[in-house]
């Protein structure tokens, strides 16, 4: 029971260890089978501080706030956006991506691509280093 209990403290400190200090771009985004390719030519970037701070942009506004990495998933709080309003692809993404990016959310980091599942697990946001 005890080397149980210490596996799965490796586990989720490994798990934990995935995110503070990187950055992604995002790759995809939208139903979990059907996912639309980020918009071409449009700078988009997620970035996880080491200080539990969250940041980025997915295609038109800046947005920051506060997560928690406990047991694969990750916990979005007190997030902000500007406001600005731009057209189709980059609107569309940011959108689904913030909707997603909301409360307590399942995520996986395997071969440099970081997945978040929304809460419900009917959409999907992907990222890459």
């Amino acid at each position: 029971v005890a080397l149980g209990l210490i596996l799965s403290a490796c586990v989720s400190q490994a798990a934990s260890a995935n995110l503070p200090g990187t950055s992604w771009k995002l790759v995809s985004y939208g139903p979990a089978g059907n996912q639309t390719p980020a918009a071409s030519g449009i700078d988009t970037n997620l970035d996880f501080g080491t200080d539990g701070t969250v940041n980025g942009n997915l295609g038109c506004n800046s947005f920051s706030g506060n997560y928690q990495v406990t047991n694969g998933k990750i916990t979005f709080s007190m997030m902000i956006s500007t406001m600005m309003a731009c057209v189709g692809p980059q609107m569309t993404q940011e959108g689904i991506g913030l909707k997603i990016m909301n409360g307590t959310v399942r995520y996986t980091v395997a071969d440099n691509k970081l997945t978040i599942v929304s809460a419900s697990g009917d959409n999907v946001i992907t990222f890459s280093q």
